[in-house]
């Protein structure tokens, strides 16, 4: 390992434990905008003192506006270093950072405080060297877990060099360290019933029963989950919603279904198998939240090689089936990888965790990954 990323990935890790800590003790669940200002408030306290900061507005009607920062240097090639701040668990599940063993728990370590904390710490070690770059930018997102609006970044960064992302690292299948050069597509289908309300007891067969439709409707679509068939697609009923009373046939509700795949087409067959009506029950279908997969394999394949000899050791690209924003710049950035950020575990769960050794480990990694693709 060079001498630079010795030293600068040090220097990270010091000081990574006690940032987590502050950032995980800020409660920032997605849409809740006291909590988002206040997480990104301690976010620019900790970019380089050179950063010129903009909050620009958010994908997402209502959230708190997003957090840009650049940084200008002497350079050639421009970086974008990308998080997000806001988690899935909510005010009622918050809790401090806890260590126990080599764990360190609380709600959005791994998902993604631990990576905001890493891409920060890059920022910093590569600001110290602005030789190195043409421009640095940071960007911090507040909506990433609940967004179903175009994403509106894309553009901000056309033509840009690389696009490293600090979602959670995981190990290569040989046990070597890993990074995410390949995602797949992710989509949110709704289905929205209308029936007709009758009373349960006395006239039950005169009601039009939206509850029952949905549930056939889960149980049909749901058979199109092929994981291992040729587009790997899953559909993953997740969500259903009906009725208000006990004694009343339910004429309304909704039925919602996570799907992904390899690619963004193999959605149109679900949605298609969605009847229009069922039962006397009409049925809508709506596509949300619909996220492009990502594959940056070949582009990234000589940058990974060179990254692993700068670090020392074997640096290869995984494939990861959840959905991240690194996948929005992937088709105009071909440069982008994404898995930055330390290794952990439970995202999306009370018992979420980062592993304390990985945030030296990892903080070394992103550093080779950032290093080599400025050196272009």
């Amino acid at each position: 390992m060079d001498d630079f990323l010795r030293g600068a990935a040090g220097e990270i890790a010091a000081r990574a434990e006690r940032e987590l800590e502050a950032l995980v003790a800020v409660s920032s669940p997605s849409g809740d905008v006291q909590g988002a200002e206040e997480a990104l408030a301690l976010c620019a306290a900790l970019l380089p003192a050179a950063a010129e900061i903009k909050r620009v507005p958010s994908s997402t009607p209502g959230s708190a506006s997003d957090l840009v920062a650049r940084l200008s240097g002497s350079g050639s090639r421009r970086a974008l270093l990308l998080g997000h701040v806001d988690t899935v668990i909510g005010h009622d599940a918050h809790g401090p950072l806890r260590r126990d063993g080599d764990r360190l728990y609380g709600p959005g370590t791994a998902d993604m405080k631990g990576g905001v904390v890493l891409a920060l710490g890059t920022a910093r070690a590569l600001a110290a060297n602005p030789g190195q770059f043409a421009e640095l930018a940071v960007v911090l997102v507040t909506d990433e877990e609940w967004r179903t609006q175009g994403f509106v970044h894309v553009e901000r960064f056309r033509g840009y060099d690389a696009c490293l992302c600090f979602e959670a690292g995981e190990r290569g299948p040989d046990g070597g360290e890993g990074v995410v050069v390949q995602r797949k597509a992710a989509g949110t289908l709704r289905a929205i019933a209308a029936g007709r309300p009758a009373h349960s007891g006395s006239a039950p067969d005169q009601g039009a029963n939206a509850l029952l439709a949905l549930a056939q409707t889960a149980l049909t679509v749901a058979q199109l989950h092929q994981p291992r068939g040729p587009d790997r697609l899953s559909v993953v009923p997740t969500v259903v919603r009906s009725g208000d009373a006990f004694n009343v046939v339910p004429a309304h509700g909704e039925l919602i279904f996570d799907l992904r795949a390899d690619r963004i087409e193999a959605f149109d067959g679900v949605m298609a198998a969605i009847p229009e009506q069922l039962g006397g029950v009409e049925l809508e279908a709506r596509m949300e939240r619909l996220w492009p997969g990502m594959d940056s394999r070949e582009a990234t394949a000589g940058l990974l090689e060179r990254a692993g000899a700068r670090l020392g050791r074997q640096l290869v690209g995984v494939a990861r089936g959840g959905a991240s924003d690194a996948s929005h710049f992937a088709s105009t950035i071909p440069l982008t990888i994404d898995g930055l950020g330390p290794r952990g575990g439970g995202a999306h769960t009370p018992e979420e965790f980062v592993l304390a050794a990985s945030l030296h480990e990892r903080a070394e990694v992103a550093l080779a990954v950032a290093v080599e693709a400025l050196a272009g």
